[in-house]
């Protein structure tokens, strides 16, 4: 039998190139292994989820067993591997070895842990999967008072879900604006009081110090001696790159597992997308990149070498009670911000030196002018 193409990873980026490659062929054997159950769902969803009243099972689109029908493939899952050998084309899950033609890492990121003193840090719940999401669903039911760490496009989108699934939301990050890296702070601040007028209570500037238990819930202390009661924690503060394993079998890694534009490691027959991958020098954790990756990385693994290309590609968040939408800047370019409008309605444009349009931060009734401003935005990877 003829080795497999092997996906490491069941997410958006896992599944879609999945779908993509069978396009292409369907014969080729293709074995996709996940740590953990393999459920189809979209990632961007679980912050939609008590705002809908969806429990994880709701949010799931197809079980593995439809997907590996749907798709002609074998999955794993709730398996780990433990190695990667290049050289002899293989990859290990315990004393198993598990031979591929390609091997695709696309398992996307972990979230950042901060420690924190005090009894409770049990009581933190990162979201970054399906299962996350059972598991703070079911610690959060019947609770009403939530703690939020980070105010980045992910802890904002909780804040304005957990409100609107009936909860009480305090959010700490030790920022002076809301999305810090993505935003102009006009746009900000109309997000911040949008989530206020929502009820959200925002502590930017403190971190989290100690998590204590009482006898009713939970006691948060911040680094400026204030004290937040709280009964559920949601670790918000960031993701980073899945490395470690790619770096100890060789591969090259920075922020991301390096790859070039064909998505392509260091290492033959090894080739990474989504979340874990740096795409010739870029790490953008979202979804239309994703996308256009797994097209581009399907064909190249039918046979048609094909690069990948990155046109414009601005961020709705999902932030209702203020709509967003997000073009950052490229790197290297650097220009002048102008901001038009008021209180929740905000038009934040970067321009260059020759009047080009680089980026734009669009707030509220603003969003409208998107379609417009797109096409005169430069692609990222032309």
């Amino acid at each position: 039998m003829n080795a497999p193409v092997v996906i490491v990873g069941t997410g958006l980026a896992g599944y879609n190139l999945a779908r993509e490659f069978r396009k292409l062929d369907s014969e080729t054997p293709l074995l996709l292994i996940t740590a953990d159950d393999g459920r189809s769902y979209s990632k961007p969803m679980l912050s939609t989820g008590f705002g809908k009243n969806k429990e994880a099972d709701g949010l799931s689109m197809a079980m593995p067993g439809a997907m590996a029908q749907q798709l002609n493939a074998q999955i794993r899952t709730h398996t780990r591997i433990s190695g990667i050998d290049p050289g002899h084309k293989q990859l290990w899950i315990g004393e198993e070895a598990v031979p591929y033609r390609d091997l695709i890492l696309a398992w996307g990121a972990q979230t950042v842990q901060v420690p924190v003193e005090g009894d409770a840090q049990d009581a933190i719940y990162p979201i970054n999967d399906l299962e996350d999401y059972a598991r703070f669903r079911a610690a959060a039911a019947g609770k009403r008072r939530v703690l939020i760490l980070g105010a980045g496009l992910i802890g904002c989108e909780f804040a304005n879900d957990l409100i609107a699934g009936g909860y009480e939301v305090d959010l700490v990050a030790p920022c002076e604006q809301v999305m810090p890296t993505l935003l102009h702070p006009a746009a900000a601040a109309a997000v911040k009081a949008g989530l206020e007028s929502l009820g959200a209570r925002l502590h930017l500037g403190p971190v989290l110090t100690r998590l204590q238990r009482t006898e009713d819930g939970l006691q948060a202390h911040l680094s400026d001696a204030s004290v937040i009661d709280c009964d559920v924690v949601v670790s918000a503060i960031g993701l980073r790159p899945r490395i470690d394993m790619a770096a100890a079998a060789g591969i090259r890694v920075n922020r991301g597992i390096e790859v070039n534009r064909q998505l392509k490691t260091s290492h033959d027959n090894i080739y990474a997308l989504g979340d874990c991958a740096e795409v010739d020098g870029l790490s953008l954790l979202y979804v239309m990149p994703l996308m256009s990756c797994a097209r581009a990385l399907a064909q190249t693994l039918a046979g048609n070498p094909t690069a990948v290309s990155y046109g414009a590609m601005p961020i709705t968040v999902k932030t209702p009670v203020c709509p967003l939408v997000v073009s950052p800047v490229p790197r290297g370019h650097e220009g002048v911000w102008t901001v038009e409008g008021q209180g929740a309605d905000i038009k934040a444009l970067c321009r260059d030196s020759e009047g080009k349009l680089l980026g734009y931060a669009l707030t509220g009734e603003a969003v409208r002018e998107k379609l417009a401003l797109n096409k005169e935005l430069p692609a990222l990877l032309a």
